[in-house]
């Protein structure tokens, strides 16, 4: 029976695509296929990160190190879709001080946009400066601020710079000279062939310590200040009705010339403090700021599970599903790979998550299959392949996850993608991340070469991210604990994303045919 379905697999599509190809003999209209032209890849010299490709939006941003010419980039290489073929040749040298468009055709034309994202750090100091300096790079402007005690007629410069290091001259360079700012000191600034006029303020302030603002998490509250360097600065707090201020021991600071901020830790929830910033003896206003209560996610002990056909779900039949698997991919030509087991890691009853790679089909035809939990929904199968809605909504900010686990890692056996070959032979590796985000809606994931989208976890929709990778077998259960590394305090996230895989790149259909990844009963934890 099992050899019957797979023949009509194979040849159900052959006699369809012969009774087109009749049919076009009597009659041409017969529509082109619906395939996209993509780009894949696209490598320049000087690159910083690899390229980010949008392709709901056909825009390729390259990621560029400060040092590199915009008028000049060197593309070295790029892949698009099979059979895509693009307009005009960009490799070599273009110029990308704007945005390059071209055109890939694939039965119809697809307009896409290459563009260049170039960072460039830039700073100025001064002796006994309050706050940090503010750089405006459009007006090419920047402002210091110094105690009204201090004046600005004779300040001494301790670091300045304004372009990409190594390679940027300034005229009058002040970097370590005692300059009169009672004017704007006007310094121009070359690299690339190319001069840019900046104006540089100091300015003096009456205010001796500020409090800039208070994020307030569950356990723990992130605040920010400013005064004049080089004094005892710091932060005081209290619960919003007592009487007695706590200092911020120095070990929860950090200090950044006339900048500072504290993580203040082992507070209580849904609670209510006052928070006020100090420098020598002056104190700022107070702020004050209510803490989160404790958020969780459904479904993080992996006890509920239940049969669709072969498609094991991991979530109570006429329940809700906060997680979802790969198996509807998987059962398209084998048996789901990632199934409930008895085997839980305090021996009690319930249930873990058994996540095993498989190569699934007949013989040679089929694909390997990562075993994989993720927490969103598996939306539909394009071909042999996925298309998947990534998060579920989510407002908490916890700062670490986690659970226990146990790996077998198999060398790799497999790989769909040319990229990933080189890995065949090495150990696999597992995978648990999490991430908080920031979207309107759960983020499509795509994994057909020719149309595909994957997490990213340097975009900037990314709010807090931390990750466990394991290149080696753990027989016993395990405790894991992954501390989120948050990259903004002040931003609520909107989803979570919460991935286990026994195959790090089973994205590209790359792993270990036999890794299996176990996981149990994941908790969060509040507080640093």
């Amino acid at each position: 029976m099992e050899f019957r379905t797979f023949k009509y697999f194979i040849f159900l599509p052959v006699a369809a695509v012969m009774t087109v190809i009749m049919a076009s003999c009597l009659k041409n209209d017969i529509p082109y296929p619906v395939v996209e032209a993509q780009f894949l890849s696209l490598t320049v010299d000087g690159q910083s990160a690899p390229a980010t490709i949008d392709t709901k939006n056909r825009v390729v941003t390259i990621h560029l190190s400060e040092q590199v010419d915009l008028k000049r980039v060197n593309i070295t290489d790029y892949k698009v879709t099979e059979g895509a073929v693009l307009s005009g040749d960009i490799m070599g040298r273009i110029d990308l001080t704007r945005d390059c468009v071209v055109t890939l055709s694939i039965y119809q034309d697809y307009t896409w946009r290459i563009t260049a994202s170039q960072p460039i750090e830039r700073y100025f100091s001064v002796e006994g400066q309050v706050g940090e300096s503010v750089i405006d790079e459009k007006a090419r402007r920047v402002v210091a601020y110094l105690p009204s005690s201090l004046g600005n007629r004779a300040v001494k410069v301790t670091s300045l710079k304004l372009g990409p290091a190594d390679i940027t001259t300034m005229e009058p360079d002040i970097v370590g000279q005692t300059v009169n700012f009672s004017s704007p000191k006007r310094v121009v600034v070359k690299y690339h062939d190319n001069e840019w006029q900046w104006n540089v303020y100091v300015q003096t302030t009456d205010v001796a310590v500020d409090i800039e603002r208070v994020d307030a998490w569950t356990n723990v509250m992130w605040a920010y200040g400013t005064a004049q360097e080089g004094k005892d600065n710091g932060f005081e707090y209290r619960k919003q009705g007592d009487e007695e201020w706590k200092r911020v021991p120095s070990a929860w600071l950090t200090v950044k010339g006339g900048s500072f901020s504290a993580c203040i830790r082992n507070l209580t929830e849904s609670t209510a403090y006052e928070v006020r910033a100090y420098s020598d003896n002056d104190f700022s206003a107070v702020k004050t700021a209510t803490t989160d209560g404790f958020s969780t996610l459904p479904g993080m002990t992996f006890d509920d599970w239940w049969l669709d056909g072969k498609v094991w779900c991991p979530w109570a039949e006429g329940g809700t599903s906060t997680w979802d698997t790969g198996n509807k991919g998987a059962t398209t030509l084998g048996e789901s790979n990632s199934v409930p087991s008895d085997d839980t890691w305090n021996g009690k009853a319930g249930k873990s998550a058994e996540l095993n790679t498989k190569f699934v089909g007949i013989g040679i035809v089929g694909k390997l299959a990562a075993g994989n939990i993720f927490s969103g929904e598996y939306r539909k199968t394009d071909g042999t392949n996925g298309i998947l809605g990534f998060g579920r909504p989510f407002s908490g900010r916890p700062t670490r996850l986690k659970g226990h686990f146990k790996y077998k890692c198999a060398n790799i056996s497999h790989s769909s993608d040319d990229n990933f070959k080189y890995l065949i032979g090495r150990p696999d590796t597992a995978s648990i991340y999490v991430a908080l985000t920031n979207w309107s809606e759960p983020y499509e994931i795509r994994t057909r070469p020719g149309n595909r989208q994957l997490f990213d976890k340097n975009a900037d929709y990314v709010i807090g991210y931390g990750e466990l990778l394991c290149g080696k077998t753990i027989e016993n259960w395990t405790d894991f604990s992954i501390e989120i590394d948050y990259r903004r305090t002040n931003e609520r996230p909107t989803h979570i994303i919460i991935v286990a895989s026994a195959s790090k790149y089973g994205d590209y259909f790359t792993g270990g045919n036999g890794s299996t990844l176990c996981i149990d009963d994941f908790s969060f934890e509040w507080d640093y």
